[in-house]
């Protein structure tokens, strides 16, 4: 693996992971703008802007970026986030100069026909209603909300329906015009590619940005609360969470060892205790959500009406548990698993272009693979139940979809597990 980071005089930075012995190549462009950089009136506008970038620019068609790249039988697709936009393809090696170019051309020359604008408003308004429709996704979202109220960091990426229907083409430009600068952005290749000629092409086909306008990002404050809907449903939608931990916190890798460790797998204490012991559910995991300046540490469980009144107390009791008993035996089978997973992930140019862009975007830096792995190594049990103990600290969420009535009240919920 050799990685190569070249910082051209406009801030844009360009980054390579060369595999030779690869046939193909991914590439991508990675913007710092998601949906906690966009003010209350314009939340959804960074997810709009990603949908609206492929439809169509000075010298290309909609039809033609897509055909360009089905030519040669390569891909390429996009995704918003919380903090970042990602605008990425792979094709065989030979072809790494188109997919440069495309990439290149929708972030510098999109044209926002008002007509396509208003056919990918529809469709960006059938994803919304699609998302509302599917509760153990929206479940995520008012979660994020009630964890996060009141600030860019609570909002969902895709919107709202009156916010997406409001967007103008001028509204779209300027926001990119203010967002999508040389300094917020970073270019990556992984794959069969060479660092100095990608870096030339890049700084060629780049060449349009424009100059730095500088964007804020208001500080994530976590708060907590209660969520509840209720649905018709076959099962409810169960998510309980309290604060995370952030991306440079000394105790990450400590965080998502535990993380593993509760919820991550059919060996998890929850997948245990829940499923395998009890039947009181089909799925049941813990996850941990981080940022650049805090996140979220949550236990999903979908289960029926008559066994929610179970799981929830369950889900305390193990957490609970966790701050004073685990061994070094579950300690090692969690470290291994994030270990199989970080090292499986490099035979993937996919996966190794945009773990390199999400390095410079979030730290800085690129990380070289074996500390990464050495820090996973050094947290034992002592470190995964100071941060249970940390976590537990916080302050509750609890989000619920469908029929709800069966839940304990959010204050008996807390009380346990205080």
């Amino acid at each position: 693996m050799t990685i190569n980071l070249t910082t051209l005089d406009n801030g844009l930075r360009i980054v390579t992971d060369t595999m030779s012995t690869v046939e193909t190549v991914s590439v991508g462009a990675w913007v710092d703008a998601g949906a906690r950089h966009e003010h209350p009136g314009i939340n959804g506008i960074s997810h709009m802007l990603e949908h609206m970038a492929f439809k169509g620019t000075r010298q290309r068609s909609a039809r033609d970026i897509a055909v360009e790249i089905e030519n040669v039988g390569g891909h390429v697709n996009a995704y918003t986030s919380r903090e970042h936009t990602a605008y990425y393809a792979k094709m065989l090696k030979h072809d790494t100069p188109l997919a440069l170019d495309i990439i290149a051309d929708i972030l510098q020359h999109s044209v926002m026909d008002p007509e396509e604008l208003e056919r990918e408003r529809a469709v960006i308004l059938q994803e919304i209603h699609q998302a509302h429709d599917t509760p153990d996704d929206i479940v995520f979202d008012h979660f994020q909300e009630t964890a996060y109220p009141d600030q860019a960091v609570g909002r969902p990426v895709l919107g709202t329906l009156d916010l997406v229907s409001g967007f103008s083409r001028d509204t779209l430009m300027d926001y990119m015009r203010t967002n999508y600068t040389a300094p917020a952005m970073v270019i990556a290749a992984a794959g069969n590619v060479d660092h100095d000629a990608f870096t030339a092409m890049a700084s060629e086909a780049f060449s349009d940005l424009p100059a730095p306008n500088g964007h804020d990002m208001e500080t994530a404050r976590y708060t907590g609360g209660d969520f509840r809907e209720h649905r018709d449903l076959e099962q409810v939608h169960l998510l309980l969470g309290l604060q995370g931990i952030s991306y440079d916190d000394p105790d990450y890798h400590a965080a998502s060892v535990y993380s593993t460790l509760l919820g991550g797998g059919m060996s998890s204490r929850l997948f245990q205790e829940i499923r395998e012991k009890r039947g009181l559910v089909y799925s049941v995991y813990s996850f941990m959500s981080s940022f650049s300046d805090g996140g979220l540490f949550g236990i999903y469980a979908g289960t029926g009406e008559s066994e929610v009144t179970e799981v929830l107390p369950v889900m305390c009791d193990e957490l609970a548990k966790s701050t004073l008993d685990i061994n070094e035996e579950e300690t090692a089978r969690a470290r291994a698993q994030l270990k199989s997973s970080i090292l499986m992930a490099l035979e993937s140019t996919s996966a190794r272009c945009e773990q390199a862009a999400r390095q410079l975007m979030v730290y800085g830096r690129t990380i070289p693979t074996e500390e990464t792995v050495a820090k996973v190594d050094a947290v034992d049990a002592d470190a995964v139940m100071r941060v249970a103990r940390r976590v537990m600290e916080s302050p509750l969420t609890v989000a619920a979809i469908g029929p709800v009535e069966g839940i304990e009240s959010f204050e008996a919920t807390a009380a346990r597990l205080n």
